[in-house]
C-alpha cells in the first residue's frame, strides 16, 4: 500500500530462474506442477505484465525454502534479479509497529483504549478533528476517521521535485489536520498512513526512544532479523538491490530508486524476502507476543470498498490484513508499496507455511495494470500458502 494507495507494455529483460535452498523440489502425486515449479510460472506470469524484476521466497513447514526470480535488476544492464535482493519494505512495517503497541500494552505501558491526547495532548486538533475521542486501537485498525494526507508524486516531474524532501512527523499530522476527519472515530474504515504516524510518536513518548529503536531492539534483534534495516533519510538502499521502476503510461517509465521515503520515521525500512519470511512466521507462530495480544491483533473489520479491490474480502485486524485462501481457510499478510517496490506476502494461520513476493516495479498508470499486478502476485501467494493442502481454519 502506497502513501496515496498506489501512485503507481515495456518488455522488461532478463529470464526467469528458480533456485532452491537446501531441498530437490517435492515430486507430486497429481500431474500438476510441484510447488517450486508452481512459483517459477508464477513468477513468470508478473515478469510477463511488463514488471522488470520479480523476487519470491516460500518457506514449507519443514523449513525448506523455494526462491524464484524473473526478469531483471536493471533495465540499462540486465543484471539479474538476486534471490536476496534488498527492497523497501513501505507498508508492511506498520506490522512492525503494531507488534511493539502490542508489546507495550501487555507490558501494562499504555491501554489500547487511551486516547492519542493522552499521549501527545493538543497535537491532534482543527477542522473537526479531536484527540480526545480517537483510541490507539482506532490507529492501529484505521477506524479513527483521520484523513490521510501523506504527500506523493503523480508524475516523473514531481517526482524528481520532490525525491529528496524531508518531512518531521510533526508536519505530516498538520498536514491531515488541515482536512476534516473522513468519518467520526469507529463510524468507518479508511486507510490512513497518518494514523501510524501518531502511533510512531506515541511509541517515543511511551518509551522515551525512537519508534524505530523499539523495533530494531523488540524485533529485529530477537528475531536475528540483520537484513531487516531502518535508512532514515538515506535515499538509497544496501547493496544487492534491484532498481525501483515507476509505469507513468506508455513510454514514461522512471528509475524512482533514488527518493526519501516522505514518512522516514515510519517507512524508511529495507528488508529481503528471508526476512520478511521470519517475521511473519514469528508473529503468527506467537514468538512476539502474548496470545492475548496476538488474538487482538487479528481481531478484523472489513475494509473500504475501494481497498477491497486489492483485498478482495480482506479484513483489516490492528496492523494485519486476513485475506482468504482458494483452498479454505484464510492467511494473514500486510502488503507494501512505496517507490517502485511493491511486495506481497502471506503466512498460514499456524506460522508454519509463508511466501513473501517483491517486485521492483509499480505498474501505476492505470486502475486496470495497478489490479493486474496485485492479482497476479496474489495468485503466486495463494498457491504458495496452499501447496502444502487446504487451508489452516
Amino acid at each position: 500500500m502506497t502513501s496515496t494507495l498506489r501512485k503507481h507494455l515495456v518488455m522488461a529483460l532478463g529470464v526467469a530462474t528458480l533456485l532452491t535452498a537446501g531441498v530437490v523440489p517435492a515430486v507430486t502425486q497429481s500431474a500438476g506442477p510441484s510447488p517450486a515449479e508452481r512459483l517459477r510460472r508464477d513468477t513468470e506470469a508478473i515478469h510477463a505484465l511488463g514488471v522488470s524484476g520479480v523476487q519470491a521466497r516460500v518457506i514449507a513447514p519443514d523449513g525448506r525454502q523455494s526462491v524464484a526470480t524473473s526478469g531483471t535488476a536493471d533495465l540499462k544492464t540486465g543484471r539479474p534479479v538476486s534471490s536476496g535482493g534488498y527492497f523497501r519494505m513501505a507498508s508492511t512495517s506498520k506490522t512492525l509497529v503494531a507488534t511493539v503497541v502490542l508489546q507495550l500494552e501487555a507490558e501494562g505501558r499504555l491501554s489500547l483504549e487511551d486516547t492519542a491526547d493522552h499521549w501527545l495532548p493538543g497535537v491532534v486538533r482543527g477542522n473537526g478533528n479531536d484527540g480526545s475521542r480517537i483510541t490507539v486501537s482506532q490507529l492501529l485498525q484505521h477506524t479513527s476517521g483521520i484523513h490521510d494526507a501523506l504527500p506523493g508524486y503523480t508524475t516523473p516531474q514531481e517526482y524528481h521535485q520532490q525525491r529528496h524532501d524531508v518531512y518531521e512527523p510533526g508536519q505530516l499530522v498538520d498536514l491531515a489536520m488541515a482536512h476534516e476527519p473522513d468519518f467520526p472515530p469507529g463510524k468507518g474504515w479508511a486507510y490512513s498512513n497518518t494514523g501510524y504516524v501518531l502511533l510512531d510518536m506515541i511509541i517515543q513518548k511511551v518509551t522515551g526512544r525512537p519508534a524505530h529503536q523499539e523495533i530494531e531492539n523488540r524485533v529485529l534483534r530477537p528475531l536475528g532479523l540483520g537484513r531487516t534495516r531502518w535508512t532514515g533519510t538515506s535515499s538509497t538502499l544496501p547493496r544487492p538491490h534491484a532498481q525501483a521502476y515507476q509505469l507513468f503510461g506508455p513510454g514514461s517509465r522512471v528509475d524512482v530508486t533514488d527518493q526519501i521515503p516522505v514518512d522516514h520515521e515510519n517507512l524508511s525500512w529495507v528488508t529481503t524476502t528471508r526476512d520478511e519470511n521470519r517475521f511473519l512466521r514469528a508473529l503468527l507462530g506467537g514468538r512476539l507476543l502474548p496470545a492475548r495480544q496476538l488474538a487482538k491483533m487479528k481481531h478484523t473489520l472489513p475494509v473500504s470498498a475501494e481497498v477491497e479491490r486489492l483485498w478482495p474480502h480482506g479484513r483489516y485486524g490492528l496492523g494485519l490484513v486476513e485475506r482468504p485462501l482458494t483452498c479454505g481457510g484464510t492467511y494473514w499478510s500486510h502488503e507494501g508499496g512505496d517507490g517502485g517496490y511493491i511486495t506481497l506476502n502471506g503466512v498460514t494461520e499456524d506460522g508454519r507455511r509463508s511466501a513473501v513476493v517483491s517486485m521492483s516495479e509499480a505498474r501505476g498508470d492505470t486502475p486496470k495494470h495497478i489490479l493486474e499486478q496485485e492479482n497476479a502476485a496474489g495468485i503466486l501467494i495463494d498457491h504458495a500458502l496452499c501447496a502444502g493442502g487446504s487451508g489452516t481454519r
